[in-house]
């Protein structure tokens, strides 16, 4: 990555994988307009980037150890006008939706609490790998508000809708523990081990055919929004798609040659 920003960390600390760190630890990397401005600069504009640069999987996770993201900056909003806020929240709304549409896979690793629109970010990736200190939750409308980001949508999806309906109402955090009973989060590690506990899971990822990847992020993603007939639909046309390419030839040969796979991304 060449480009720069101001609330961002990339690195690229092993083949084929990235780590993109929300970077305003003293604001607990609270999500201001800066922010969401970069989110959807990232995700969305660059996105062409990542599959040329071969790309294979990001982690998501936050600077410091107290948070992934605590939603949105309410010092930076305090004072704020309506139309100010309503084009703030764009900004917000698209980086979310470029994050959920990203075609490589995304591990969100919430290293501290993730509220709100920190919940909500979290929600976009593939799944959650939680830090044993890690709180999430949706607490919109102890501030009069709702989520707008996805969470009245994705949270009942990932959960179930009584249990989504629970936190949305009451606005109460989730330990990593009951996040992890609930289907929220899919493993909770020690703090000092959550990185690579990521990262590990991302070379899994990442070993794997990477078109074969995408296309089953795509048939899922997409297949869910439907009907179980359309789903079967789109699974057949993402199979197909990886029919003519190097790396089913090389995935078979590999297999009947007794070693490991060589994937080229082709």
């Amino acid at each position: 990555m060449s480009a720069h920003y101001e609330t961002l960390q990339i690195e690229d600390p092993r083949p084929h994988l990235r780590v993109v760190r929300m970077n305003r630890p003293q604001a607990m990397n609270a999500m201001n307009t800066r922010m969401g401005e970069e989110l959807r600069d990232l995700f969305r504009d660059h996105a062409a980037d990542a599959l040329a640069d071969d790309l294979r999987c990001v982690v998501f996770i936050g600077a410091g150890e107290r948070a992934f993201c605590a939603g949105a900056d309410l010092k930076e909003r305090q004072g704020m006008s309506e139309p100010i806020w309503r084009a703030q929240h764009v900004i917000f709304e698209e980086a979310a939706e470029a994050l959920w549409r990203y075609p490589v896979p995304v591990i969100a690793a919430v290293n501290g609490v993730a509220l709100g629109g920190g919940c909500e970010l979290a929600l976009c990736a593939d799944f959650i790998l939680a830090a044993e200190t890690a709180r999430l939750g949706q607490p919109e409308v102890m501030r009069g508000i709702i989520p707008g980001a996805g969470g009245t949508q994705r949270l009942p999806r990932r959960i179930g809708i009584a249990r989504a309906k629970e936190l949305l109402y009451t606005g109460r955090m989730l330990s990593a523990q009951e996040a992890l009973e609930w289907g929220l989060v899919n493993h909770v590690v020690a703090p000092e081990a959550l990185l690579d506990k990521a990262l590990a899971l991302g070379e899994q990822i990442a070993a794997n055919g990477p078109i074969a990847v995408r296309q089953v992020k795509k048939a899922v993603d997409r297949g869910l929004n439907g009907s179980l007939a359309d789903g079967l639909v789109l699974e057949l046309e993402a199979y197909n798609s990886t029919i003519p390419t190097e790396d089913r030839h090389e995935g078979v040969n590999a297999f009947n040659e007794k070693r490991p796979p060589q994937f080229k991304n082709k």
